[in-house]
């Protein structure tokens, strides 16, 4: 059968999906995929027919900043609501005037695509094709027992801080994410759609879906009082790695030095990481002058300035790092909260030092605090001092290893494309294929 993947043009968004396409086309799917030019390229290399953004905008890592000046001035819910407006909810319509048109060329059995593109609604009832959600971030469905998204929290142990928690959630409701609601609602009145004035926008997604394929194992997420059924956690949906595929172009080999007592991996992601100063200064600060070799990944911005600032032996700064290769050997991970790094780093058993506030990064965060598996600063820039004592704390205390390393027996139980695989076909029509 015909399967279209859309994603945004994000790495995060898009690197993930990439082991479930290529899955379903070993198995003899035709698979076709809508984002951005920026992945034209990939997309080539792994043999996917690519439907370019037309009417969309192109939102990467790399230029929303450039789009939206006034964004990079924004923090906390200030930024979180802009996001929501500019970044999310302001594609809708142009998603799916592409993907109608795209439709007579690539006439899809089965739609997969990412959560945040928010176009399940239109896609389902205009099209009345099966369509499955992919979500590359915590699971966003609102619960009774589950925090409100983008705050941080942690699952509220008290009467104070249920009564803090639904205060935040009406905040996020009625303030912070009513510009993209209002966009999502008159973008799909123009569809003649009625979208329930119940639930949250992040809702929307697990009500429009046939299923959810949801990254990451169950035991990474909070506790929910109800159990959605078309929710299939499927473990670690890490990037396509063919069999053969090294480390080569990542400056990491087998050169690098071993004989320290203890590795550290450093890294603020590929869109919050213009200023360094935020996390990987600090925590070059904390670590450069330990017995331990230091592994920096920039996501290719200022590594010249950094290789030249920090000429420590053990301190190694590059622009890209195949955590795949060095998490092998690495003792703690110290990042700003990416889903996917989260992922891999557990599914290597590596503990794990957390520091990040934006992009809903604080609620991965808050996961990785609740199962245990990390410490989680509650920063968007936090000292070397903070740094270095949670760094010292989880190599002290075995626990933290042996509760990643569960998490790893648990990623390892399982294979996670074969069974997003699965569920896409699970979908499909009788008549598809």
């Amino acid at each position: 059968m015909k399967i279209l993947f859309a994603s945004q043009a994000i790495d995060g968004h898009f690197n993930p999906m990439t082991g479930v396409a290529m899955r379903l086309k070993d198995r003899g799917h035709d698979v076709g995929w809508y984002t951005g030019q920026v992945f034209a390229g990939k997309l080539q290399g792994l043999g996917i027919e690519h439907f370019p953004f037309r009417r969309a905008i192109e939102h990467r890592a790399d230029n929303l900043n450039e789009l939206y000046p006034e964004r990079a001035k924004l923090k906390g819910p200030l930024a979180i609501g802009f996001d929501g407006e500019k970044i999310f909810a302001s594609n809708i319509s142009n998603f799916i005037e592409d993907i109608r048109e795209l439709n007579t060329d690539f006439p899809f059995d089965v739609a997969v695509v990412d959560s945040t593109m928010f176009i399940q609604r239109l896609l389902s009832h205009l099209l009345g094709k099966p369509l499955v959600t992919f979500v590359v971030v915590p699971n966003m469905e609102s619960d009774p027992l589950v925090p409100p998204l983008f705050f941080g929290f942690n699952p509220p142990r008290n009467a104070a801080e249920r009564l803090v928690q639904a205060s935040a959630g009406l905040l996020s409701d009625k303030v912070i994410f009513r510009p993209a609601n209002k966009s999502y609602r008159r973008q799909h009145g123009t569809y003649g759609q009625v979208v329930p004035s119940h639930g949250r926008l992040t809702d929307e997604p697990y009500r429009c879906s046939d299923a959810i394929i949801q990254t990451g194992p169950e035991s990474l997420d909070f506790p929910r009082r109800h159990v959605n059924p078309k929710v299939h956690y499927v473990g670690a949906l890490l990037p396509y790695r063919a069999a053969d595929q090294s480390a080569a172009g990542t400056g990491i080999d087998d050169e690098l030095p071993r004989n320290y007592p203890a590795t550290f991996v450093v890294t603020q992601g590929t869109v919050d990481n213009a200023d360094h100063n935020k996390l990987i200064v600090p925590a070059l600060e904390a670590l450069k002058d330990m017995d331990a070799l230091v592994i920096v990944a920039t996501g290719g911005r200022g590594t010249e300035a950094l290789q030249a600032r920090y000429k420590q032996a053990n301190v190694v700064v590059r622009d890209y790092v195949d955590f795949a290769t060095v998490f092998d050997f690495t003792d703690v991970f110290i990042t700003n909260g990416g889903f996917g790094g989260v992922q891999l780093s557990l599914s290597k058993g590596v503990p794990l030092v957390v520091s990040g506030i934006n992009e809903g990064k604080s609620d991965v965060n808050a996961r990785v605090e609740h199962a245990r598996v990390g410490i989680n600063l509650r920063s968007d820039a936090p000292k070397p001092a903070d740094i270095a004592g949670a760094v010292e704390k989880v190599l002290a205390d075995p626990g933290w290893k042996e509760r990643a390393r569960n998490m790893r027996e648990q990623l390892d139980s399982a294979d996670p494309a074969e069974a997003a695989a699965a569920v896409v076909e699970g979908v499909a029509k009788p008549s598809a294929g």
